[in-house]
C-alpha cells in the first residue's frame, strides 16, 4: 500500500501543524509514503527530522501549470495507490487516475474543490455532516480525529518572562485572529485580580490586542508571546488554558491541554462544545461572555482541588481518543480499506 500525501497550506494553521504530526507518525507505524508540500523550508525540515524527505513544489495560483505538471510527474512516478489531498488549493491541483484520491478538511471549506475526489476525510463528525448535507453521499465521507503529542518539556522560566512565580498563569494559544476571541479573554482577564496572561501567537491584531490591553488597564500582566515551538514548556509553568474563540471547529488546543495536564477553560464554540464535557474535564462558557469567562477564571484560580479533578478527567478523554497510537492504527486501517 503506497499513500502520496499532498499539503500546500500556510505557514501556520491547525491543519498544517497536524500534517507535520501524522507524516513522520505514519513513517514512524511503517506506512510506504511520498509527501509533496508547497514551498516551505521550515516545513520541510520537520519532516526531514521526521524521516520523510518531502518535494516541495510552487502551489501559485490557478494558472500554475508548472506545479500541475510536476505534481502529475510525482503521482505517475510513485504509482500511489491512494492520494490524501490537504484541504482546499492541494485538493484543486490533483489530477484524476488509477488511484483512490480522497481530500482531508479540517473546516466547513467549500465542497466544489472536491468534487474529483472519490472520497472525504473530516476531522470532526460535525464535518463530516455538513459534506452530507451538501450533496456527499455517507458512505463517501469518514470521520478520522487529530491527534496532539503528548512529550512533557520542563517548564518554561517565568523569571524569562517577567512572571511571578506565585501568580496564576492563564495561558493562551492561537493566530491573533477575530474567530479567536482573545479581546474577549483580555476583558475577562482585567476583570480577575494579579492573574497573568500568556498569549503565545501572531496575527494581524497584535497591536490592536496590545492597544486594548492598554486601554484595560492590565498590560503590565500580559505577555505576547508570538509563535513558540515550546508549548508543553508552556503548558507546564501555567496554572489554567483558556480557548475563547467565537468560532472553532475542533479545537486541537484543548486535546492539547488534556495531554500536558493542564485545566481548561474554553467558550461553548462548535468544537470544544463536543468535546468538553462540562464540569468534568473542562469548563464551557458562552460565546463572548466576558462576565462568564472571568467567573470561571477566577473560580479555577483560587480551587486547586477542582483544577487537579479537571485535569485527571482531561487526560482521560485524551488517552480514550486521541493518542497518537490510537489515530495513526484508525489512519492505517481506513488507507487498507480504501486500497482493497
Amino acid at each position: 500500500m503506497k499513500i502520496l500525501q499532498t499539503m500546500a497550506g500556510a505557514r501556520y494553521g491547525g491543519a498544517e501543524a497536524f500534517f507535520e504530526r501524522l507524516v513522520p507518525a505514519l513513517s514512524r507505524a511503517g506506512v510506504d509514503q511520498k509527501v509533496v508540500i508547497r514551498q516551505d523550508e521550515d516545513r520541510a525540515r520537520k519532516l526531514r527530522d521526521g524521516g520523510v524527505e518531502p518535494v516541495q513544489l510552487g502551489f501559485g495560483n490557478r494558472f500554475d501549470i508548472a506545479t500541475r505538471l510536476r505534481l502529475r510527474q510525482e503521482i505517475k512516478a510513485y504509482a500511489p495507490d491512494i492520494v490524501l489531498s490537504w484541504m482546499n488549493r492541494a485538493t484543486s491541483f490533483c489530477p484524476r487516475g488509477k488511484f483512490k484520491l480522497i481530500g482531508r478538511l479540517g473546516g466547513y471549506y467549500d465542497i466544489k474543490y472536491y468534487k474529483n475526489c472519490d472520497h472525504l476525510v473530516a476531522n470532526t463528525q460535525d464535518i463530516a455532516d455538513y459534506l452530507i448535507r451538501n450533496g456527499w453521499d455517507e458512505d463517501r465521507v469518514h470521520h478520522l480525529p487529530n491527534f496532539v503529542g503528548s512529550a512533557k518539556m520542563d517548564p518554561v522560566s517565568r523569571q524569562s518572562l517577567y512572571t511571578p512565580a506565585n501568580a496564576v498563569v492563564v495561558l493562551a494559544l492561537g493566530r491573533l485572529h477575530e474567530n479567536k476571541g482573545f479581546d474577549v479573554l483580555l476583558r475577562a482577564v482585567a476583570k480577575v485580580p494579579d492573574i497573568y496572561l500568556w498569549l503565545a501567537g501572531e496575527g494581524q491584531l497584535r497591536g490592536e490586542l496590545e492597544a486594548l490591553a492598554e486601554k484595560l488597564g492590565m498590560k503590565p500582566r500580559v505577555r505576547f508571546l508570538g509563535w513558540r515551538d515550546d508549548t508543553p514548556a508552556l503548558f507546564a509553568s501555567a496554572n489554567i488554558f483558556v480557548c475563547p474563540s467565537r468560532h472553532e471547529p475542533l479545537g486541537n488546543v484543548v486535546i492539547e491541554a488534556w495531554a500536558q495536564g493542564t485545566p481548561v477553560i474554553a467558550t461553548d464554540s462548535l468544537g470544544p462544545g463536543m468535546l468538553i464535557k462540562q464540569g468534568e474535564n473542562g469548563l464551557l462558557v458562552p460565546v463572548e461572555d466576558v462576565r462568564a469567562l472571568s467567573h470561571a477564571i477566577g473560580q479555577l484560580a483560587s480551587d486547586y482541588t477542582y483544577r487537579d479533578a479537571l485535569v485527571a478527567s482531561g487526560q482521560e478523554s485524551f488517552e480514550a481518543g486521541f493518542t497518537e497510537d490510537k489515530v495513526v492504527r484508525d489512519y492505517i486501517a481506513f488507507f487498507e480499506k480504501m486500497a482493497a
